[in-house]
């Protein structure tokens, strides 16, 4: 807990209204929406300006006290939860757009502004911003930039960090730095704006972002294609891959997940279909309708039953609509729900996905898998329930042989997850211990006192031990 003294430190910068240690906030901000993490913070506190979080950070590296940026909390690598206490800082406060410069293609945003908020802005103004987390209605864009969020339109677009051109941030020391600007080209010394970014607020707060915008596509179109299982729908995309075309939208769906999707969303669904694939291209209209033929053809050469085109808008919006919810719907079926990330090469889509139905069974546990298919971006997810500990072993025991079988494959344990706390005992299976060694030499560097998010990325205990293939990973 705080002693009164820092209380009244951080008082005196935010005001009370904007600084609080009651029972009952400190336990809202004690989870994010990762199961099974779970801590409280000693205070939750709310700056408004980018002076107000540097006398925070000054206030609590005197008295070595934890500081853990938040956005919305919607993570799922339990990276915003508080497991060394400290103080949450929430930016509701820093939530405007401070303006679209159409000249240079930018938008220059505070941290606590709601992604799709900036999407619609940028819509507004005849442009378009493309990173689409399925979170993205609730997400902040310094969310985003902390995780690298990725979204369905990452195959052609590319996720966060391809947006971010420039950034303000707030250094462990108290220092504000600003990183890259509205520039095409910038070689100056290290990148830090990439640094920053998808470094999980361990590095520095972000307080300021310019992002890029791109003009906005003349149409698009959105189809759906129905495959007896789930290896003749990854086929299908390594085709439409090697075909040259990369769609903007190429999500997958296996048929548990469909089932729960329909009964959430209830648009009609096939929902006896073993496999779906969403495709969707946007562009130039000749193109959109020469790409759309051409992926319709390939997806029947590899064995769909049907392939169904979007008639207008509105169908294809709740087309999209229905794959955004994918983890809402399947939360509804059991108590805990854990959403997965792991990624490999387009080229091993169909086997990781083999090798994902085979563990489930292995381990008797309920696996469901959709995702970004054309970025082989999986999202291998099960319905459990935390109190049943034999149950939670096996999924656990699970997971580490998929992220396991990912690495393997030349993949990685997060595509857009992050790694967090939930991740971090794997990270040595994706870098080596000289690639963390390299990692914790620039947290060090930069935030010698161990105060900013401190318990993520880097594990206490890296011991995991699974057997795979004959073999053992430890």
């Amino acid at each position: 807990m705080l002693d009164q003294t820092v209380k009244d430190q951080l008082t005196a910068i935010t005001g009370v209204e904007r600084f609080s240690d009651t029972h009952e906030q400190r336990l809202v901000y004690s989870y994010d929406a990762t199961p099974g993490f779970q801590s409280e913070p000693d205070g939750v506190i709310r700056p408004a300006s980018v002076q107000e979080v540097q006398a925070i950070i000054n206030v609590c590296r005197e008295h070595h006290i934890p500081i853990i940026p938040r956005g919305s909390g919607t993570n799922l690598c339990a990276g915003t939860v508080p497991s060394q206490g400290g103080i949450v800082m929430v930016f509701t406060h820093m939530n405007r757009i401070l303006e679209v410069d159409k000249e240079n293609l930018t938008m220059t945003v505070q941290p606590g502004v709601i992604t799709l908020d900036i999407t619609k802005r940028a819509e507004a103004e005849g442009l378009f911003y493309p990173p689409d987390p399925s979170s993205m209605k609730i997400s902040t864009i310094a969310g985003n930039i902390n995780e690298n969020s990725g979204g369905l339109r990452g195959l052609k677009y590319g996720v966060t960090k391809d947006y971010v051109l420039g950034l303000e941030a707030v250094l462990a020391n108290g220092e504000v730095i600003r990183t890259g600007g509205k520039l095409a080209k910038d070689t100056a010394g290290y990148d830090f704006t990439k640094l920053l970014t998808g470094a999980e607020g361990t590095l520095g707060i972000v307080t300021e972002a310019i992002l890029k915008l791109v003009p906005k596509p003349e149409t698009k179109k959105t189809a759906l294609a129905l495959f007896p299982n789930m290896e003749q729908a990854a086929e299908s995309v390594s085709a439409i891959i090697a075909d040259k075309i990369i769609p903007a939208t190429l999500e997958f769906v296996d048929q548990p997940t469909l089932q729960a999707v329909e009964d959430f969303a209830e648009i009609g669904l096939p929902v006896d279909a073993g496999a779906v694939l969403l495709m969707e291209q946007d562009g130039d209209p000749e193109v959109v309708n020469r790409h759309m033929e051409a992926m319709q053809q390939l997806c029947k050469k590899y064995g769909a039953i049907s392939v169904r085109l979007a008639q207008n808008e509105e169908e294809a919006l709740a087309l999209t609509e229905a794959r955004r919810s994918a983890l809402t719907a399947l939360a509804r079926r059991r108590p805990t729900t854990l959403l997965e990330d792991a990624t490999v090469p387009r080229s091993k889509l169909a086997e990781m996905v083999r090798f994902i139905e085979e563990t489930a069974a292995a381990y008797e546990v309920e696996i469901c898998t959709f995702g970004h298919a054309g970025d082989g971006n999986l999202h291998p997810t099960c319905m459990t329930d935390v109190r049943n500990h034999a149950e939670m072993e096996r999924v656990e025991e699970a997971f580490a042989a998929i992220f396991a079988k990912a690495v393997d494959l030349g993949g990685t344990i997060t595509g857009e997850h992050g790694v967090g706390e939930m991740k971090a005992p794997y990270l040595e299976w994706k870098l080596g211990q000289a690639g963390v060694d390299a990692m914790k030499a620039v947290k060090q560097a930069l935030d010698p006192d161990n105060i900013l998010n401190p318990g993520k990325i880097f594990a206490k205990d890296t011991k995991k031990r699974i057997v795979l293939g004959g073999g053992t990973r430890e």
